[in-house]
């Protein structure tokens, strides 16, 4: 074992994430003290010994993005030099992963930055969950757990007992995920051919698989405007779809997205709670929410325990 007592801390991007998993852990939740000071400054201060403890910071780096970063690097600061044995940031959505690599000429990497503030922050290790792409591992020079929200998402699908399944690609990118969705539930797979305009509106061009009569369950790892997976649902229902589901890990929903849903054929969306869900999201009967604090807190106890976390890999 690391051999410091297990101390549990969260920012202010999702506490009620942090408080769910601290349930299933059995522990209580550590007390610190995170205030803003007028000129919006982060404060934060530990209020209890965590010298040769193994902490956990729960933050996810969602909306306010830039604020959630900073904040959780201004925590760790704060937990290394209180001299805690060990640091691990749990970011259950990872801010900037869409930015890992120069797609144009003269943009920045941001995702390998964010991973460089974390280090330089203190970080000893990171608890991550459905990366955009799997090889943001790499940017970083400390251990990286990279779970999946599959096996909860999988079996809330298989639950619904829908004939006919076809789980969808909503672009060519995404087949290898939806195809491992497929096999695990016995189901079709087909993909949304789309070209992207230079705005970076996606339009939906093709559907590529046979849809017809069947269940369609759009799948992918983040949504944020919603443009493309309602563009990708009327597509199928005019392939003839006899309904139209969609899920993913990380809900962003920013802008326009619940409008779009409610307005869309989908009829259902099933999302996690690695973000938590914006107040017009929550007002909405299409949307469902799952949880990920258990197999969160089954990682956290298999890092501080020193045991195997290979298993929650699938």
């Amino acid at each position: 074992m690391n051999g410091g007592q297990l101390k549990l801390f969260s920012g202010s991007a999702h506490p009620a994430l942090a408080q769910e998993i601290a349930d299933f852990l059995g522990v209580t939740m550590g007390h610190a003290r995170l205030q803003r000071f007028p000129d919006t400054e982060c404060s934060f201060q530990i209020d209890e010994n965590i010298r040769g403890t193994d902490v956990f910071v729960v933050q996810p780096t969602c909306a306010d993005v830039d604020r959630s970063i900073m904040e959780l690097c201004v925590m760790i600061d704060a937990f290394r030099r209180s001299s805690a044995s060990r640091i691990t940031a749990v970011i259950p959505y990872y801010g900037y992963a869409r930015q890992d690599r120069k797609d144009k000429p003269r943009v920045p990497i941001s995702a390998k930055l964010v991973a460089n503030l974390l280090s330089a922050a203190g970080t000893n290790r990171v608890l991550t969950m459905d990366l955009h792409k799997a090889q943001i591992q790499g940017f970083f020079d400390i251990p990286v757990d990279h779970l999946f929200a599959a096996p909860v998402i999988i079996e809330y699908l298989d639950k619904l007992d829908y004939p006919k399944l076809t789980l969808v690609a909503p672009d060519a990118g995404g087949a290898e995920r939806a195809r491992a969705y497929a096999k695990r539930l016995d189901a079709e797979l087909a993909v949304i051919d789309k070209r992207r305009t230079d705005d970076g509106a996606a339009e939906v061009m093709n559907v590529i698989g046979d849809v017809e009569g069947r269940t369609c369950i759009i799948q992918d790892d983040i949504i944020d405007t919603a443009g493309t997976i309602t563009k990708a649902a009327i597509a199928l229902k005019a392939n003839g779809a006899a309904r139209v589901l969609a899920c993913a890990v990380h809900g962003v929903l920013s802008g326009p997205a619940v409008d779009r849903i409610e307005k869309s054929p989908i009829d259902r969306l099933i999302v996690t709670n690695t973000i938590p869900l914006a107040p017009a999201g929550c007002n909405s009967e299409k949307i469902v929410v799952l949880s990920v604090a258990r197999l969160l807190g089954q990682a956290i106890k298999s890092i501080h325990e020193e045991t195997s976390v290979s298993s929650l890999f699938v």
